[in-house]
């Protein structure tokens, strides 16, 4: 095992954190503090992961646990990105950087689940017909919209895992979707667990 350290695309991926951190202080509502909303973040991660197996260190030889039941490994210092492996896909067929992936996903609001209530989901795990249609994003390249627009979270699986890779991920709200249409979640600090499955494009 291995204390956390950044690959280079990571590394580039990280400059949109305190971008993210400062439009978020700038839009919050009046009514709660920035730090207000960040601790309540916190608090419904804590209290999402403290049900789950949790591993703060990623395996030094890349070789994560997989499955349903593996464990969440953090994925940064600063405990922004979790990742369950459920399938590590083709290690032998990873994208480099520049290579479009398509993903689907589907996610669910932490802070919804702590409160008690139904979270509902959102994405195209299961319907391309829906608004967002297909999603894709260019693995490591942060200056096209289809990419910026899912945040820095969901590229970091792509750091490790191949192809046809699956995982759950728990994305606070400075790592997550940051499109215009996401814009009030980051403003309003909401985490979300994530389930994406990664897919290479057929030409």
């Amino acid at each position: 095992m291995k204390t956390i350290t950044h690959t280079p695309v990571r590394k580039l991926m990280a400059l949109a954190i305190p971008v993210a951190l400062a439009l978020g202080m700038a839009s919050c509502d009046d009514s709660e503090s920035y730090s207000d909303l960040l601790r309540d973040e916190e608090k419904a991660v804590n209290w999402y992961l403290a049900q789950q197996e949790v591993e703060v260190e990623v395996p030094e030889d890349g070789k994560f646990k997989t499955g349903k039941n593996a464990p969440y490994y953090r994925m940064d210092e600063d405990g922004t990105i979790y990742m369950q492996v459920i399938d590590p896909g083709d290690p032998d067929d990873r994208p480099e950087v520049g290579d479009k992936v398509l993903f689907r996903f589907e996610r669910q609001n932490i802070k919804a689940m702590y409160n008690g209530m139904d979270p509902g989901s959102y994405g195209n795990m299961d319907n391309l017909d829906s608004p967002l249609g297909s999603t894709y994003l260019f693995y490591g390249n942060t200056t096209y919209p289809t990419t910026t627009q899912f945040g820095t979270g969901m590229q970091v699986p792509l750091d490790y895992l191949g192809y046809y890779s699956e995982v759950n991920l728990v994305l606070k709200s400075y790592s997550g979707f940051t499109g215009s249409t996401f814009q009030q979640e980051q403003s309003s600090c909401i985490p979300f667990l994530v389930n994406v499955k990664y897919y290479k494009p057929e030409y």
